[in-house]
């Protein structure tokens, strides 16, 4: 598994750029196991404030119910990193914003945490716009903490550029 380099980050983090400036959306991230790094790499852009509209980091359990309304059953029946949790919590980013797309993300980025069900480098990510259901995507990453963190920044990323139609 190839390192993911900060200019590699920087590229895609051009193409969302380019992609939401041509259909002329917003986005908006609900981030926890990677901690804001989406939202990081978006605002290293100059001018990124004409599409980036704002970030959650909901590193909590009770950070995802108070700020994106995830719903503490959900939480409490499939726990925090699981589909149905990372599903409310890219909803919730998108009601909770002006955005017309956004991006969610929860797992286990490790050393501690992974069960036997859900390993470390387990990873749920998350689509919406307003113009469409929400996407999913399990992940099992490889790696120490770092990689895990920046393997799922990168497939934030291409997701969006994906998922950002007119």
């Amino acid at each position: 598994m190839d390192t993911i380099s900060d200019a590699e980050l920087l590229q895609f983090t051009s193409q969302v750029a380019q992609r939401l400036l041509d259909v002329n959306w917003r986005l908006s991230v609900a981030e926890s196991c990677t901690g804001g790094w989406v939202a990081k790499c978006c605002t290293d852009l100059a001018g990124s404030s004409t599409w980036f509209e704002r970030g959650f980091t909901t590193y909590s359990n009770q950070a995802k119910q108070d700020l994106l309304h995830v719903k503490e059953s959900t939480i409490l029946q499939y726990g925090a990193v699981s589909e149905q949790t990372v599903c409310e919590m890219v909803q919730g980013a998108l009601a909770a914003s002006m955005a017309d797309i956004s991006v969610a993300i929860t797992g286990i980025a490790g050393p501690d945490g992974g069960t036997i069900d859900k390993p470390v480098g387990t990873v749920w990510i998350a689509w919406v716009t307003k113009y469409s259901v929400v996407k999913t995507q399990c992940c099992h990453f490889i790696g120490d903490r770092e990689s895990i963190r920046r393997q799922a920044v990168k497939l934030a990323l291409q997701g969006i550029i994906k998922n950002a139609r007119d």
